[in-house]
């Protein structure tokens, strides 16, 4: 184990070594990947029009969404989600 002091703050790094098992990964396989990455998918969700100036966005999920957060639309252009990524943009003609 290392510990490296920075700005009082601990950090602690481990090395195993290169025969440990917990470095064994897809060993009678080859690795697979998901091609489908979750910003490709939110992306490809168009922004929410809204008439008001601040939105709420809870995931949309009830008990499998996230905590309700405010977004503020007073800046130009689409304003995402900080957890979700869901986008929200101001209708100007109302």
């Amino acid at each position: 184990m290392l510990f490296i002091f920075k700005q009082s703050k601990i950090i602690l790094l481990k090395k195993f070594d290169d025969d440990d098992s917990r470095l064994v990964r897809f060993t009678d396989r080859e690795k697979q990947v998901n091609p489908h990455f979750a910003i490709n998918l939110i992306n490809s969700i168009p922004p929410k029009v809204v008439k008001d100036r601040v939105v709420s966005c809870d995931g949309g999920g009830g008990a499998l969404g996230h905590p309700k957060v405010y977004i503020n639309l007073d800046q130009p252009g689409p304003q995402a989600c900080g957890y979700c990524g869901l986008q929200f943009t101001l209708d100007h003609h109302h």
